[in-house]
């Protein structure tokens, strides 16, 4: 699943090599931590969080599979 949100969010911005995702995993739910360069966080959370709330379905749907809940956060 890090693979695939890093793939996506490098997409998004105009500075790909900013981009970092750190996972915390546990049992049930591991949550995956984004962090951006500071110009390209308004594109990865869009307009009134658009882009973010659509990543978000994505990776409910691809998580299904492994019947583990991710969760994201976008950090500063």
């Amino acid at each position: 699943m890090k693979d695939l949100i890093t793939e996506i969010i490098q997409a998004l911005v105009d500075q790909p090599e900013e981009v970092s995702v750190h996972e915390i995993g546990g049992s049930h739910t591991t949550v995956l931590e984004v962090s951006v360069a500071k110009t390209d966080m308004g594109k990865v959370i869009g307009k009134k969080g658009r882009t973010a709330q659509a990543i978000r379905t994505i990776l409910s749907a691809a998580s299904g599979k492994t019947r583990k809940r991710y969760i994201l956060e976008i950090v500063e």
